[in-house]
């Protein structure tokens, strides 16, 4: 506010006065409102099934309307003590320590020589994203298909004189886990390849430009430049690999070998879906669901602090 004031010799002075302090902006409560709906479907359906998790793994539950009662650690010790969970953890552990790295880098490879726009490039985009349009019963008939008795694939081997070679690849315990691998390899490198191209395609013209200059081969160029580029990214989609490998092999063994035979294919999330739905045994299920969490919960800290950018 301004005043006028008098000085000696009749001359008016403005004077200024100090105004009174803004208010403070009122604070928008709209985000906070329209919040609300997603916060409470995410404790509902999110919070509240893993919290389910735990309560259940200490109860004994022997079928969805018998009776229950409190168990204690007496789940936990169940499980440790049986051969099968033994031989899931084991088949679990070598599908994720051979499945995971052929998709990553074999996806990578071929998401790299897309992003280069060889020709036909675009056909080739949606060729590899067939996969992934195919559904997992589909895909399960057309493996099966393949690899019984009769199939393709020992029909191919008998054509070329080699049928000292065929086997039952799905009914035996040195092959079938292995045809859960390949299968699980297939139908995850193509989607996971388009999406790597898709994240090269935006890396500047002039990385790759300089990298040419300096005499860099495409060897060279793939894994020394544009590799520490897109590293970050390259740890986001082998964590949503990990944990479709680790969660979803269920369906392809339920389909395929129904953790057969013996338990030579079967896996932590076969053996959950085994456990609850066909032996009725809802604690020892949940307590194999409960080691099925931490291991993916380690395995996603350990994947985040492997692909973290160095600088």
């Amino acid at each position: 506010m301004t005043l006028l004031s008098s000085a000696p010799g009749g001359a008016s002075v403005a004077r200024k006065t100090p105004s009174a302090p803004a208010a403070p902006p009122r604070r928008k409560q709209g985000g906070v409102i329209l919040a609300v709906p997603a916060l409470v479907w995410y404790l509902v359906f999110m919070v509240g099934p893993l919290v389910a998790i735990f309560v259940i793994a200490a109860l004994h539950w022997p079928g969805m309307l018998q009776p229950v009662s409190f168990a204690g650690l007496q789940n936990v010790r169940t499980v440790l003590d049986d051969p099968v969970f033994m031989d899931a953890v084991a088949n679990t552990t070598v599908q994720l320590v051979v499945a995971l790295p052929l998709m990553i880098v074999g996806a990578y490879m071929l998401g790299y020589y897309v992003a280069q726009q060889p020709p036909g490039h675009r056909v080739l985009r949606y060729l590899l994203f067939i996969p992934g349009l195919i559904s997992t019963p589909a895909k399960a008939m057309v493996f099966y298909a393949v690899l019984s008795p009769d199939g393709l694939f020992n029909g191919a081997l008998d054509k070329l004189g080699m049928g000292s070679l065929t086997d039952a690849w799905l009914a035996s315990p040195s092959t079938a886990l292995a045809c859960l691998i390949v299968l699980d390899v297939w139908s995850g490198i193509g989607f996971t390849a388009v999406l790597f191209a898709a994240r090269l395609g935006s890396v500047p013209d002039e990385i790759g430009e300089a990298a040419q200059l300096d005499g860099a081969g495409h060897w060279r160029a793939m894994w020394r430049i544009h590799f520490p580029v897109i590293r970050d990214f390259v740890g986001v989609v082998t964590m949503l690999q990990f944990l479709w490998t680790l969660f979803g092999s269920a369906q392809n063994v339920l389909l395929l070998t129904k953790g057969g035979p013996g338990s030579s294919s079967t896996t932590l999330s076969f053996l959950v879906y085994q456990k609850a739905f066909i032996a009725a045994d809802l604690g020892y299920s949940q307590t194999v669901g409960v080691f099925l969490f931490l291991v993916g919960l380690a395995g996603l800290l350990t994947i985040r602090r492997v692909f973290r950018q160095n600088y």
